[in-house]
């Protein structure tokens, strides 16, 4: 049997820098998910997103014992607002997840008190974690999040992401689909204007940009295409079975992916920018959906990744910089993507690894 280097150890004549070191991005994330190092002090309104790149980064790294189950889910649900009666499902607001307890006070909005700051990423990266530690989802009041998340899609179909009004764009399309795929309840989305939406996102060199017209970024494609993909509007592996009736520009978006990988090995989100450690999976993960990894250079992409793997664990943005929780998450996708050893497979669309019960 031929030598596997990705499965030497040092001792082998491998250096480190060369080894995707696991238990190092283990002991990293247990370390955070302690408590967050003080830099994180900012991001206190986007807690719930921080403990989803820690708990599911544990989950692919295959050490989710390293959390206490009960804890994370009384966490996670004590996040969730709640609508006081049938009646309120019509008041135009959104009842899903706040993203920290300090969302959860009132904020007042031109003199007006405003209760509710639940907002869909939240609401996704909730759900995300209760499916990773196998919560009962038939406890979770779907049909409330369902419901008033119909408040959230615009006209255009677009969505908001929170009910008194933001920005509206492709990352917003994709929450609500994870949403609706995760509760495994549709009611909240007109899939068609949905999909109207996304479409009208692609641009003429065949990637998506956020909203219509805009440049084609890395992060925009992958909400658009995986966001078809749950709908049911594309196929796995387009590029073997696509056909001129194939809602997409498909090949267009192929050579948009591909020519994203740069010479250092690594993908980049725009033309003419460098290198960064998510857009492995931003845009690795569209060619996987499309069934066209096998035309990357998962060698050297690999090589890239790893000098942005940091000695204290965890992955940078760029090489040889100080990591943080959300480029160490998308490395350990990436890795998982590239089907590293001791690590659990991905579900791309979703976002997280494969579910394995019997983890917990």
């Amino acid at each position: 049997m031929a030598d596997d280097p990705l499965n030497r150890s040092p001792a082998d004549g491998v250096s480190e820098d060369q080894l995707f070191d696991r238990e190092r991005h283990i002991r990293y994330l247990e370390m955070n998910y302690q408590i967050l190092p003080s830099p994180y002090e900012g991001q206190e309104i986007n807690h719930l997103t921080l403990a989803y790149f820690i708990i599911s980064g544990l989950h692919i790294l295959h050490a989710l014992d390293r959390i206490d189950r009960e804890d994370v889910i009384n966490w996670v649900l004590s996040l969730q607002a709640h609508p006081k009666n049938e009646d309120d499902l019509n008041n135009g607001q959104f009842y899903g997840f706040h993203g920290s307890k300090s969302s959860q006070f009132d904020s007042v909005d031109n003199g007006v008190s405003v209760p509710n700051n639940s907002h869909l990423a939240s609401t996704y990266c909730a759900l995300a974690i209760l499916k990773i530690v196998d919560y009962d989802f038939s406890l979770i009041d779907a049909s409330s999040i369902s419901k008033s998340m119909k408040h959230l899609q615009q006209s255009d179909g677009s969505f908001m992401p929170i009910h008194t009004g933001a920005e509206t764009d492709l990352r917003f399309v994709y929450c609500a689909a994870v949403i609706s795929s995760l509760l495994d309840n549709w009611s909240g989305v007109d899939k068609e204007k949905a999909k109207n939406y996304i479409l009208s996102c692609q641009s003429y060199d065949g990637g998506f940009g956020l909203i219509p017209g805009q440049e084609s970024h890395g992060g925009a494609t992958y909400c658009a295409v995986a966001s078809l993909r749950l709908m049911g509007f594309i196929e796995d592996d387009l590029v073997s079975k696509c056909t001129s009736s194939c809602v997409i520009d498909v090949p267009s978006l192929l050579e948009w992916c591909l020519q994203r990988q740069a010479v250092d090995g690594g993908f980049q989100g725009r033309p003419n920018k460098i290198s960064d450690t998510c857009y492995a999976f931003w845009v690795g993960g569209v060619l996987k959906i499309l069934g066209a990894n096998k035309f990357m250079n998962e060698r050297t992409l690999r090589e890239f990744l790893l000098t942005c793997q940091s000695k204290y664990g965890g992955f940078s943005k760029f090489p040889r910089q100080l990591p943080d929780l959300y480029h160490s998450y998308y490395g350990f996708t990436a890795f998982s993507m590239l089907q590293e050893t001791g690590l659990n497979s991905l579900n791309i669309e979703l976002g997280i690894s494969t579910i394995h019960h019997t983890l917990i």
